[in-house]
């Protein structure tokens, strides 16, 4: 007995892009897709949303904004400081790796500790008047007289 393999039963079909196709290729033609009107109708539904939305943002974050006013310029301000502080240690970091501008500010360093400690802390009346301008400068920062 001779086994005989079947082959199985294939419908064939176009598609609408097979027609497509085979008019294209008639010389000469173009012709254009149009999506199906259901289509159209979920995109202008989409857009009427989207421009919906756009159009109250600006609103919805003016609220957003002056409700939140406090926390967000904190955050803010806290955010600025961190970025400041890495940025001034990177450029210090840079500036020890030339050479001599280590020891040279270090000298700078140790000449003004020689000046204050000359100008505010070898006599009382100096350091009155030291006392006087930290408390001046608390207040100011504070916002209270003692």
């Amino acid at each position: 007995m001779e086994a005989q393999m079947q082959e199985p039963e294939y419908k064939e079909t176009k598609s609408p892009e097979a027609t497509m196709t085979d008019i294209n290729n008639q010389t000469g033609t173009i012709t254009k897709i149009q999506p199906p009107v259901e289509t159209q109708d979920q995109l202008r539904q989409y857009g009427e949303q989207v421009s919906r939305f756009l159009a109250t943002l600006p609103e919805y974050l003016g609220n957003f904004f002056n409700e939140y006013k406090q926390p967000l310029v904190s955050i803010g301000l806290i955010l600025g400081a961190i970025v400041g502080v890495k940025v001034l240690l990177a450029v210090l970091d840079a500036l020890n790796d030339i050479p001599l501008v280590a020891p040279t500010f270090e000298l700078i360093g140790i000449g003004y500790s020689a000046w204050f400690v000359y100008r505010y802390l070898l006599k009382a009346s100096t350091r009155e008047e030291l006392t006087s301008e930290i408390t001046t400068l608390k207040s100011q920062v504070v916002g209270k007289d003692d």
